[in-house]
């Protein structure tokens, strides 16, 4: 299976999104489809020996709307499509406005025996808003007709083609008068197209993060080719060539420096502000600024596999996935219209058949009723808050992947911690070494770090780094084998040895009775112990110590504020975990956890409620895709990227609490969103069908409910958008 994205345009409201995502869903070889109203883009995962792009875009035209792929980072031409847009709603705003000015200004003025040519006049100028600005919707409401559903043009062109056609009738056949409602019609259509615009300028302020992120994109590179620097357009770059960064410039693409040191401006990426210093060897991301010193780089990614152009397609990942309380929004967006279509008919039948009404009274109840309602409200509740929201967590090296973890991360009730790499630095040092009797420290050290050459863990790492520190050459090893969480075992001049927890070396059939004492007394001091075994026994014992990251305690402490309980879980022994729990104020912790043992913790405080599992990306992934929702501490590594439903860009575990404050605030955003919606439509229709009239005499005028109806939609929009001036 492969997935595409669409940019799909001519959708008015939720209606259409239900529309365009059942065709997608029922075309041949589609796993799946999401679409997102705000961000006008759809998100299909499909079979490419069933269908291919061109069909499923086919699929899209066919109901009446357009569509084209979206193959790489196109800001200019999403600028393009916005622009047109925006710039199509302003001519048949400005034409609307031409014609329902003076035909509001003249209608008002028949209210007493008007001329006989007055009615002519406000034909004249309805008729071109009517069927010019009015067009799309039209078109709209056929496209819906055709896929048998109904949308927001559904509405609009019935209430105002209901006043239109009533007032040619009268005017035609009865000898016009007062009772007509040509104005009504021109204003209605003329409003709808208002909020409509003012709706395309303020959800594009929605999207704003990813525009930002897709503006860093350096556009030239100073490549050597052929022994000669020459500046190149980014996208003629290819992977291993040399590039060459001057202090001020962005570094162009990912790649790895080979000559030179320099310092590095990374905020846009991982929203750290302080710079970080990189030399020989150390990788670089594109996009980010030199600040001082030249440097040569090998470029090791170009295009979409950069890592800035991952972090905007998980943004924008983020932002189509639909949050599970979008599902009731969807809901009632299904049968919203046709339920409005029959109260408006059921309001003009009442009051004309039961009560006596005259028509044209019945009809402007029932155009009321028909423009008042309108979905898109509703459907704009949700994505526009989830857009503003993952945009604010980007900005700030939080990435949020998609609604349901952002709705998640707000409800919960466990956190729960791995310790190395997450609570405590990743970089532990040896602190002492303790060796048998018959055996040489130089030699032990030599044999282990032999052996912990071949494994990526930290404790190996600092094991490897005290040889160094010693001037002791490791030696060489043969037939490596890794037991992930355990140890690791190889042949070192033919004989084979073990390093690794004494749990692992006790497993292994070794007698550990030697070094009990020596292992308790590390322990106690808080220290982890790492053994190394021959074939004849154990050799020696490594205590290592981590250290604490100095935000681990504030992170923590900021949870219990919010009433989140916290847990570590780790694979050290219980007196290491007891003293790290005590210094950062964990409040429980399981010691002696292997990796795939994580995951068994885990479903077991899922009985208690909703839990999430916080980790460094590489060890923890069972236990992170276990969790309700899993966050990953990486700095930006690829493998974090990967690994959790939340990343964090920086390393700064205050993150957390942040992500956390934010998805409350984003879930609260959304709720209000839904309330006025709802609250909005249910105290509107009743009072445009004339409920309180009998009692008020208040019989709501089209133009007004239009007028209403236009705000909501915009309403909503700026309400998401007031996220950006909360603080998390």
């Amino acid at each position: 299976m492969e997935s595409l994205d669409l940019k799909i345009s001519g959708m008015h409201c939720e209606s259409c999104v239900r529309v365009v995502e059942k065709a997608l869903r029922r075309a041949a070889g589609v796993g799946d489809a999401s679409v997102n109203f705000a961000a006008g883009k759809a998100s299909v995962i499909y079979d490419p020996a069933l269908t291919s792009p061109e069909l499923l875009v086919a699929e899209i035209v066919n109901k009446g709307y357009g569509a084209r792929v979206i193959e790489a980072v196109d800001t200019a031409g999403d600028d393009r499509l916005y622009h047109e847009e925006v710039r199509a709603l302003r001519t048949q705003l400005i034409v609307g406005a031409i014609f329902a000015v003076p035909a509001l200004v003249l209608g008002m003025s028949m209210m007493q025996a008007p001329p006989w040519w007055h009615g002519y006049a406000l034909w004249f100028l309805a008729t071109p808003v009517q069927f010019y600005v009015g067009g799309p919707f039209y078109r709209g409401a056929l496209a819906a007709l055709k896929n048998r559903s109904s949308t927001m043009d559904t509405l609009v062109t019935l209430g105002t083609s209901a006043a239109y056609g009533y007032s040619l009738y009268l005017l035609l056949f009865e000898g016009g008068g007062a009772d007509q409602y040509f104005e009504t019609s021109a204003v209605l259509i003329t409003l709808v197209v208002f909020g409509k615009y003012l709706e395309a300028v303020s959800r594009r302020r929605t999207s704003e993060a990813i525009r930002k992120l897709e503006k860093l994109f350096p556009g030239e590179a100073s490549v050597i080719r052929n022994g000669v620097e020459a500046r190149v357009p980014v996208g003629e770059v290819d992977p291993d060539e040399t590039v060459v960064v001057r202090p001020g410039e962005q570094v162009p693409l990912d790649g790895e420096i080979i000559r030179g040191r320099t310092t590095l401006d990374e905020s846009m990426v991982t929203g750290e502000s302080i710079p970080v210093a990189r030399g020989e060897g150390d990788p670089v991301i594109g996009s980010t600024i030199n600040r001082e010193g030249v440097f040569s780089m090998r470029v090791t990614r170009v295009g979409s596999e950069t890592m800035l152009a991952r972090i905007i397609r998980l943004v924008e990942d983020a932002q189509m996935r639909k949050a599970p309380v979008q599902r009731f929004a969807d809901r009632v967006s299904s049968w919203f219209v046709p339920a409005v279509i029959a109260v408006a008919a059921a309001t003009f039948l009442v009051w004309f058949f039961l009560l006596d009404a005259e028509p044209g009274f019945a009809l402007v109840a029932a155009v009321s009723v028909l423009v008042i309602a309108c979905p898109c409200a509703l459907g704009l509740a949700t994505p526009t808050a989830i857009m503003v929201g993952t945009g604010m967590g980007a900005a700030e090296g939080i990435l949020i992947k998609g609604g349901a973890a952002l709705e998640t991360a707000g409800s919960l009730d466990h956190v729960v911690f791995d310790k190395t790499g997450t609570i405590t630095r990743a970089e532990p040092r040896v602190t002492a070494v303790r060796v048998r009797e018959d055996a040489g420290e130089r030699r032990c050290i030599a044999i282990a770090a032999g052996l912990e050459r071949g494994s990526e863990h930290p404790l190996a790492a600092a094991v490897v780094k005290k040889a160094e520190a010693e001037g002791i050459e490791p030696l060489e090893m043969d037939g490596f084998t890794a037991h992930p969480g355990r140890g690791v075992e190889a042949l070192v001049e033919g004989t084979r040895y073990r390093i690794g927890s004494v749990r692992f070396i006790a497993e292994s059939g070794t007698d550990t009775e030697y070094f009990r004492e020596t292992v308790e007394a590390f322990e106690r001091e808080g220290t982890t112990t790492v053994m190394l075994a021959g074939e004849g026994g154990p050799l020696a014992v490594f205590a290592l110590r981590d250290t604490v990251r100095p935000d681990a305690a504030d992170a923590v402490a900021g949870l219990h504020a919010m009433g989140l309980r916290t847990a570590m879980i780790t694979g050290d022994n219980e007196r290491v975990a007891r003293t790290i729990a005590r210094e950062t104020g964990i409040m429980s912790f399981r010691a002696g956890v292997l990796p795939g043992e994580k995951a068994d913790v885990i479903a077991g405080l899922q009985r208690e409620g909703r839990v999430a599992m916080i980790g460094d990306g590489i060890n923890d992934a069972p236990a992170l895709a276990r969790a309700d929702i899993g966050i990953a501490m990486g700095s930006g590594t690829d493998i974090a990227m990967e690994a959790g439903d939340v990343v964090f860009m920086k390393d700064d575990l205050l993150s957390l609490p942040r992500a956390i404050r934010l998805s409350r605030l984003t879930m609260g955003r959304i709720r209000l969103n839904m309330f006025w919606a709802l609250f909005y439509n249910v105290v509107g229709i009743p009072v445009a069908a004339g409920l309180l009239y009998p009692w008020t005499g208040w019989l709501l005028s089209p133009m007004i409910a239009g007028g209403a109806m236009a705000m909501s939609s915009v309403s909503v929009v700026l309400s998401s958008l007031m996220l950006r001036t909360k603080k998390f």
